[in-house]
């Protein structure tokens, strides 16, 4: 529209860089923690199972945003699907709260980060600070954590492609672990080490709860979507890719700790892959060798984290929804710098609560990871009926059914969070839930007062630009695709 300004994003990722970040995002660190517990749990077939259905059930959620996310490419994913199906308060809630579900992930990975160095190489503990939640914090130690933080902000801050060159490698690095983790553990372990093949039906339902925290990450692929340069109906195929390649992973991991040593081992292991691959070879060195290994988990998931939650800032920006600044790209980067300068800051002042209390902040934002997915099948099937000419370079079949499911899918997963689910939330992560909520108020009341003379198709061109606007389109024509 004449006489506004709207900022873009550099098209620069290509298809390997796209999998490289959902991939990256989703493998994370917490398999080479829980790898040992989901065997113990359901054993070694069932904790298979149970990947394979908590796949399943993240592929109906994964099918509305693949159809979607190149339906509307544009930097934000849930703020702007949720924004064009359900209108402008729902769009804030979800930007808002998925801004949270990847800013508290992101600040976890400094923590999970000084821990996997401290395990190869012991830091040397010096300047004690304080004690949280069990867990002393030293002056050394939040250095290290800083540190990580500060280097992949500069690389964010330096443009998408310098990040996602830096994730593509990583995420090479990590699957090359894994490889050498299957093989050496299957050529020296032993079959004996994997019974009971099954435990019990608790068990099973226990590893299934834990399933879609580890398949969160798939999600950043729309954040990023305007800044790909792939065919459209690509994106699609890539993120449900992403999601089976997941889940190739974790199940190969549960095969590799099974094999590698005995319940004994693995139950009792403070790092229970790194542990049971140094059983399983007969040398420490083994352990190390995959911490290293889960390293790259650590800050392929951190950089993806930080790509996810700065999108949804400068998108949230450039609309009025969030002050302007986060709007504003960097002169030669190209780069949302502000909000690059933000989620870097809390990353880097993250290790002064230490990992303890962190734990907090992890399992408080996978509640905001699951409104944003129910948001985003009410979007689906909101539009499904609202737009039914809008250009959509992949669509699913069976539209109906898979909205109708994803939705069932990501209220299940909402209901493992409440009060009254299994995997209820503590109160003082409750707590955590309600102060962002409670920011998130005070910045949509300054917003809308700030920007109160913004009109309705004046947000929509910001939001959308003019080839997906529906004020710079026709009633009923397509937008471009």
């Amino acid at each position: 529209m004449a006489g506004i300004e709207r900022q873009e994003l550099k098209k620069a990722m290509s298809n390997k860089d796209v999998l490289a970040l959902a991939f990256g995002t989703m493998i994370g660190w917490g398999w080479i923690m829980l790898a040992g517990e989901w065997v113990a749990l359901a054993g070694f077939a069932g904790a298979i199972l149970a990947f394979a259905i908590g796949a399943v059930l993240c592929i109906f959620v994964g099918m509305t945003y693949a159809e979607l996310t190149p339906a509307l490419p544009l930097a934000g994913g849930e703020l702007v699907f949720s924004y064009r199906g359900l209108g402008y308060i729902p769009s804030w809630i979800t930007g808002w709260m998925i801004t949270f579900a990847y800013v508290g992930v992101a600040a976890w990975e400094g923590p999970a980060f000084v821990t996997a160095i401290d395990y190869i190489l012991p830091i040397p503990r010096f300047g004690y600070l304080w004690n949280i939640a069990g867990f002393d914090v030293y002056l050394s130690w939040v250095l290290v954590g800083s540190a990580g933080g500060l280097i992949l902000a500069i690389l964010n801050y330096r443009g998408i492609k310098s990040a996602a060159i830096f994730q593509t490698f990583a995420t090479i690095a990590l699957a090359l672990g894994g490889i050498v983790f299957f093989f050496g553990s299957v050529t020296q372990g032993s079959v004996q080490n994997i019974l009971p093949a099954f435990t019990t039906t608790q068990g099973l339902v226990a590893v299934i709860l834990m399933v879609p925290a580890m398949f969160v990450g798939f999600d950043v692929i729309p954040q990023a979507a305007e800044e790909m340069n792939i065919p459209l109906n690509k994106i699609a195929k890539i993120l449900i890719f992403s999601i089976c390649l997941a889940a190739a992973w974790y199940i190969l991991m549960i095969i590799s700790i099974a094999f590698a040593a005995p319940a004994s081992i693995r139950d009792g292991a403070s790092i229970p892959v790194a542990d049971s691959f140094a059983f399983a070879m007969g040398n420490p060195i083994f352990g190390k060798f995959m911490i290293a290994a889960a390293m790259c988990g650590i800050l392929t998931s951190w950089n993806g984290f930080i790509v996810g939650a700065t999108r949804v800032l400068f998108s949230m920006g450039r609309a009025k929804m969030l002050p302007a600044v986060f709007g504003k790209v960097h002169p030669k980067y190209e780069s949302p710098t502000a909000a690059i300068i933000l989620v870097g800051l809390l990353t880097c002042i993250s290790p002064l609560m230490g990992k303890s209390a962190l734990v907090w902040f992890v399992d408080a934002s996978a509640f905001g990871t699951v409104v944003a997915y129910f948001m985003v099948a009410l979007s689906f099937l909101a539009l499904r009926r609202s737009e039914p000419n809008l250009a959509r370079p992949y669509k699913v079949k069976g539209g109906t059914l898979v909205g109708l499911l994803a939705i069932g899918v990501a209220g299940f997963f909402l209901y493992l969070y409440l009060p009254i689910g299994p995997g209820a939330l503590l109160p003082v992560e409750w707590a955590l839930v309600l102060g962002w909520v409670l920011l998130g108020v005070v910045f949509f009341i300054i917003t809308k007062i700030k920007y109160k003379d913004i009109k309705p198709e004046e947000t929509e061109y910001l939001l959308f630009g003019k080839d997906y606007s529906r004020f710079t389109n026709k009633p009923g024509q397509k937008a471009k695709a």
